[in-house]
């Protein structure tokens, strides 16, 4: 487990967030160049090392965020610390308004619709929902398994 002076290296280490001393000793870092009302990415970090990072309906994170979108970051390491820190700064920087959809194609001709639709990645056949995943990253791997490559 990090301590509470390496969370804070780490998170200060992040040009984009700025620190605000809350009561008990512990720290919030907001990003003020988020798109939305909520700005505070770290919430509540303590000397003890508790702390928690903002992720929203992120799906990449769901089974470890609370109702609130809260992930606890107690015993992170250095990597998935700056992952979800840097993650939580997307989330907050995304614009939902600009559309991506891709097309991918199988050997046989089928067609499937990668879509991004507000931070999800959805999998369409023929209009219909058939997947939807956290990241792109997760998605591309899905449709690469399953035989199928972007269509130029």
């Amino acid at each position: 487990m990090l301590s509470f002076e390496q969370k804070q290296a780490i998170i200060e280490s992040f040009p984009e967030l700025t620190k605000k001393e809350i009561s008990m000793k512990r720290l919030n870092y907001h990003f003020e160049d988020s798109l939305y009302e909520k700005t505070i990415v770290v919430e509540k970090l303590h000397p003890n090392g508790n702390g928690f990072v903002y992720v929203g309906d992120l799906l990449k994170y769901d089974k470890m965020s609370n109702d609130k979108g809260l992930v606890n970051i107690r015993d992170f390491d250095e990597t998935a610390l700056r992952e979800i820190i840097s993650d939580a700064i997307d989330f907050l920087s995304e614009d939902l308004d600009i559309p991506v959809v891709e097309n991918w194609t199988s050997r046989d001709g089928v067609t499937l619709e990668l879509r991004h639709h507000r931070r999800d990645w959805n999998i369409y056949y023929q209009g219909n929902l058939e997947e939807t995943f956290g990241t792109h990253e997760a998605a591309v791997e899905y449709l690469h398994e399953e035989g199928f490559r972007l269509k130029k």
